[in-house]
């Protein structure tokens, strides 16, 4: 079975493993939360990587991290 390589040894670490609840939700650890400032209400883009036709991974973006790099990206385009 082929595993999914990062670039560096740097990019990905487990924070955490939780459970999906009878509603499809997860909770956060505090921790986890705390170190990368989540709030109450914060909006997350879901992103999801595909290989050979299953899902592999899920990623959480914070919708406004998400907002800037876009902005940043097409910003040069309306110069």
């Amino acid at each position: 079975m082929d595993t999914l390589q990062c670039f560096d040894s740097t990019c990905c670490s487990i924070e955490a493993v939780v459970s999906v609840d009878e509603r499809g939700q997860i909770v956060l650890p505090k921790e986890l939360r705390d170190k990368v400032g989540v709030r109450a209400g914060d909006k997350f883009v879901i992103a999801s990587l595909q290989k050979d036709s299953s899902l592999c991974c899920i990623a959480f973006i914070k919708a406004d991290a998400l907002n800037s790099i876009v902005a940043e990206q097409i910003a040069p385009l309306f110069k």
